[in-house]
């Protein structure tokens, strides 16, 4: 019986692992010095917490989440991780410390969608989430922290996309011009967005189908609905950002049809694409979402975040190498070859030798693929108490006692 990983699913070999170990360690020391405290919540949770911190009308909870039943109570592998981030904000009680309060996460994700390069049905995210300001600075430094954190990486040629969707007041009347405007095209639309039309109209503008897309572009429509009439406290906060983001020397541009795919975000929403490969990828997605907290079950806390897909990094970066060993023990005799091996890595070295007792020139054949230096320990040198250190990367040779190598 040949068994395969299961579609949507795919394995991280040693020869790839390097450039996952790259994008954490860049993320744990970038959001270390912003102040950020990593925070590792468990792959389920109860179903109810996607349904209401997601939303129901998104296709994530209608059509992507693994359920299953256990003891008659309903789990979901996580489809995200703000909602679980915030399940455990209020569950430990974070919100009795002062603000700002400030997790970053990483690990898999679980959507049932279609497999596509960069995007599995488990995923990887890495991920930060503020709580506590209200202030649009909180916005600004989260952008800041993404858009470092991506040039940490050497993705440089990065466009980042700006949008306010207001709060719920300033989207009521919105939302009934833009379905004023989508009405007389409702019969075109992709059945998802003739469901979303009564539920949640704004996430039309969020369709990938290309039926909608077409449906768009051949009537204008984006260019005839007008964006969201902020109201006065939203559209400062809105002009604030963009005051921050200038002054850090960030270039933006606004988007007015850019909603995100989330029912929780407020106010702000963004994107940061790459041009690393010469097609443009989006990169990271995040937002305010000052309700989700009280939704589920809170009091009112002004929060902000984003995510990041570790496979579309890693798809946009160089292979790098893996670290190669400090010694290999090229040897036939078995018992002293684990002895110095077993020393140096006693000493902090790293260090492997031949299992089989091969002949040597296949044993120096293999250490110059994965040492730096092989430590030749023949009968001559066990005869008179040195080693032979040859230098992989020159050739060279020199003949140390083992007080000398250690």
């Amino acid at each position: 019986m040949n068994i395969k990983a299961p579609k949507g699913t795919k394995d991280i070999l040693p020869s790839e692992v390097e450039n996952w170990h790259f994008i954490e360690n860049n993320a744990k020391e970038i959001f270390r010095k912003a102040g950020f405290k990593e925070i590792r919540t468990p792959i389920f949770e109860d179903t109810n917490l996607f349904e209401r911190g997601v939303g129901d009308t998104t296709d994530i909870v209608n059509k992507e989440m693994y359920t299953f039943i256990k003891s008659d109570r309903s789990l979901t592998l996580r489809p995200e991780n703000t909602a679980g981030v915030v399940r455990a904000y209020l569950e430990h009680n974070f919100f009795r410390e002062s603000p700002p309060v400030k997790f970053w996460y990483k690990g898999p994700m679980f959507r049932y969608e279609r497999p596509q390069a960069g995007r599995q049905r488990q995923f990887h995210q890495i991920g930060v989430e503020m709580f506590g300001v209200q202030d649009a600075s909180a916005d600004a430094e989260c952008i800041m922290l993404a858009v470092e954190f991506l040039k940490s990486l050497g993705l440089n040629n990065l466009t980042v996309e700006i949008n306010s969707l207001g709060c719920n007041e300033c989207r009521k009347e919105y939302k009934e011009e833009l379905k004023k405007s989508i009405a007389p095209f409702l019969d075109g639309l992709c059945e998802d967005c003739k469901s979303r039309y009564e539920k949640n109209p704004l996430r039309i503008l969020d369709c990938k189908n290309e039926i909608c897309n077409k449906l768009f572009e051949e009537n204008n429509l984006k260019e005839k609905i007008a964006g969201i009439k902020l109201c006065p406290e939203c559209s400062s906060h809105y002009e604030k950002l963009k005051m921050y983001l200038t002054a850090l020397n960030i270039k933006y541009e606004e988007n007015t049809f850019l909603v995100r795919g989330l029912d929780y975000y407020t106010k702000t929403v963004f994107e940061i694409k790459s041009n690393n490969l010469g097609s443009q990828n989006a990169v990271c997605g995040g937002g305010r979402y000052d309700g989700l907290v009280q939704t589920l079950g809170g009091e009112f806390t002004p929060a902000v975040g984003w995510a990041m897909g570790v496979e579309r990094l890693n798809s946009l970066i160089p292979q790098r190498e893996g670290e190669k060993l400090d010694y290999f023990i090229v040897s036939n005799n078995q018992l002293e070859a684990v002895k110095l091996t077993m020393l140096l890595r006693q000493k902090g070295y790293s260090a492997e030798f031949d299992y089989n007792s091969r002949k040597f020139s296949k044993q120096l054949e293999k250490a110059s693929k994965i040492a730096k230096h092989a430590v030749i320990l023949g009968e001559d040198e066990l005869k008179n108490g040195y080693l032979t250190v040859k230098n992989l990367v020159t050739s060279e040779q020199e003949i140390k006692h083992l007080e000398d190598l250690i």
